[in-house]
């Protein structure tokens, strides 16, 4: 998918850049590190995911499902439809894994369809909160994860459409079936190394 590889070259090029060091100019130069702050790196991240996300949801998903062309389920594979927004993302992130570079994204939420999609850390349940209340800025901080630093970042996600609403309104496992448009559902959580 297209959407894919620009996630995979934006992942490659700004992973490149972060921790790049610099050229000396001179021999009694020591070499430096310079780099993108990881604020920087995740902000950037969540443009192209939310743009690539909302691009399938609204031209691809909506678009063929008012035309009575296609639909998309949860068991797409399976039923040879297309895969719903969320999923879209999941695979994506798994894609996007296979280049080798450690960041992660996912969405999550407090009221998820699909339990293995709740928060997993105190910190997540936290950035969903803040998100909630305050969906134009991001949440972030440093976390260890198995002896590893990353900086995680929570990014608010809103229902973008009505084929968002209704899948989420009207699922029998949702825990909440009142969503409006541009209501904040979840969030989008985007991990990277600080160890590499």
């Amino acid at each position: 998918m297209v959407g894919t590889a620009v996630v995979r070259g934006a992942l490659t090029i700004l992973l490149g850049v972060i921790g790049y060091p610099a050229l000396s100019s001179g021999a009694n130069e020591s070499s430096t590190q310079i780099g993108i702050p990881p604020e920087t790196v995740a902000d950037y991240l969540h443009a192209v995911i939310e743009a690539d996300r909302t691009f399938y949801t609204i031209q691809v998903v909506e678009r063929l499902q008012k035309r009575g062309k296609m639909v998309a389920s949860e068991d797409w594979r399976v039923s040879h439809t297309l895969p719903l927004p969320a999923q879209f993302l999941m695979e994506s992130s798994e894609l996007a894994a296979l280049t080798g570079a450690k960041v992660r994204y996912r969405l999550i939420g407090l009221w998820p369809i699909n339990q293995q999609n709740g928060p997993s850390t105190d910190f997540e349940r936290k950035g969903l909160e803040d998100v909630r209340m305050n969906p134009e800025r991001r949440y972030s901080g440093i976390v260890v994860i198995g002896g590893e630093r990353y900086f995680q970042a929570v990014y608010a996600d809103r229902a973008v459409t009505q084929a968002c609403i209704g899948c989420h309104n009207a699922h029998p496992a949702s825990p909440k079936r009142d969503f409006r448009l541009n209501d904040v559902m979840g969030g989008i959580v985007i991990m990277i190394p600080l160890n590499q």
